[in-house]
């Protein structure tokens, strides 16, 4: 009997000394993890973002990233980043794994992380979610929403695309032709593709648009591949709206000394540096601010403020979105040009012109707007 209790304390000591699972070298994390432990000890507010893929987009992801970098540096939390890679199927019990350690704040966002991340929030409404985007209202009433206005942006993207078809510009053509590639069919695309289309009309009323979907967001061959294509169609400007896919979108801009437009981050300031050739021809971006999204709102997550259970839309007039602005911008696109995009974003965030949003669209609305401007 003595043995016995002895091998009771023994392993009862043990449990209690058992550090928190690391999902990092799971065969949900892809690449490990990327970990960044702030100072603040074993009271510091603990946040971790889970990547619906893989860091180096460029894009979406490294917008994400980013922002909890803001939020370890600015606000002293302690922060880790997984990688779950492309397997959608480990998405799940990742989610369900991290919301079982001691994690103050898991954060994720894309639309195959919506639902999936209702349903672990239901499960653990002890924890606390932000889902950094999402177009699905209906949410868990612990997790914390935004959608961004996204049609506005990419209005402005649009017109940005036409205006610099038809200025004159050294790798521009004659033809009245700009292009669009998308990562996949799907509305949050779509609402991309409209906002453009109608942005491109606005200002040069008869252009034409070549639209492509890679069917894949992690894909730079396939982007490449369509947009060689279209440039070689008589294309000038591509809008890349396709994660990792987009990238081989500014490859084959620079094999054809074409331009391109980025999105969800400033796509040329992220490459100045690594391929100035590359970046030059990235004319501007369409940026989604979600790093500034993520980071106000672990703000009110550590403070205790933060409005879950509700979709927050954050669109030109709260600062969400914007055009990156940047020396490639000013210095590709003509002044008048600018100073039209500038008028247009007023008039925008003013409500005085209206953008259509594909999220309200059925197949065969999109469809007559897409044949609309069909090259």
């Amino acid at each position: 009997m003595l043995l016995v209790l002895m091998a009771i304390f023994f392993v009862t000591a043990c449990e209690k000394n058992v550090s928190t699972p690391d999902t990092s070298g799971s065969a949900t994390s892809n690449k490990g993890a990327n970990e960044n432990a702030a100072a603040g000890g074993k009271d510091a507010f603990k946040v971790v973002l889970l990547i619906p893929g893989t860091l180096g987009d460029k894009s979406f992801f490294d917008a994400a990233n980013a922002g909890v970098e803001k939020a370890k540096q600015t606000l002293g939390v302690e922060t880790k980043v997984i990688e779950m890679g492309t397997d959608q199927t480990k998405y799940e019990p990742t989610l369900e794994d991290v919301a079982a350690q001691d994690w103050d704040l898991i954060i994720s966002g894309g639309s195959q992380i919506t639902e999936l991340m209702n349903a672990t929030a239901q499960n653990h409404p002890d924890k606390k979610f932000i889902n950094y985007d999402t177009d699905i209202a209906e949410l868990a009433s612990n997790v914390y929403g935004v959608s961004y206005a996204t049609n506005e942006v990419s209005f402005l993207a649009g017109a940005t695309a036409a205006l610099a078809s038809t200025s004159g510009l050294p790798d521009a053509n004659p033809d009245k032709k700009i292009g669009f590639v998308g990562g996949m069919d799907i509305p949050g695309i779509n609402a991309f593709l409209v906002g453009y289309i109608e942005g491109a009309k606005y200002v040069v009323p008869d252009i034409k648009v070549a639209i492509s979907y890679a069917g894949d967001f992690a894909n730079p061959g396939k982007g490449k591949e369509l947009s060689l294509l279209q440039y070689k169609s008589g294309v000038d400007v591509i809008f890349n709206v396709a994660g990792g896919t987009g990238l081989g979108v500014f490859d084959a801009a620079k094999d054809q000394k074409r331009y391109a437009i980025g999105v969800d981050s400033d796509q040329s300031a992220m490459m100045q540096g690594t391929d100035d050739e590359k970046a030059n021809l990235i004319v501007t971006s369409a940026i989604k601010k979600i790093d500034d999204v993520i980071l106000n709102a672990v703000k009110q997550a550590k403070e205790g403020t933060l409005p879950t259970g509700k979709l927050v839309v954050s669109g030109l007039l709260e600062g969400g979105v914007g055009l990156a602005e940047n020396d490639v911008y000013t210095t590709v696109l003509p002044e008048d040009a600018r100073n039209q995009i500038k008028d247009l974003t007023s008039k925008l965030a003013s409500g005085e012109i209206k953008v259509s949003n594909a999220m309200g669209m059925d197949t065969a609305q999109i469809e007559q707007i897409r044949q609309s401007v069909k090259p």
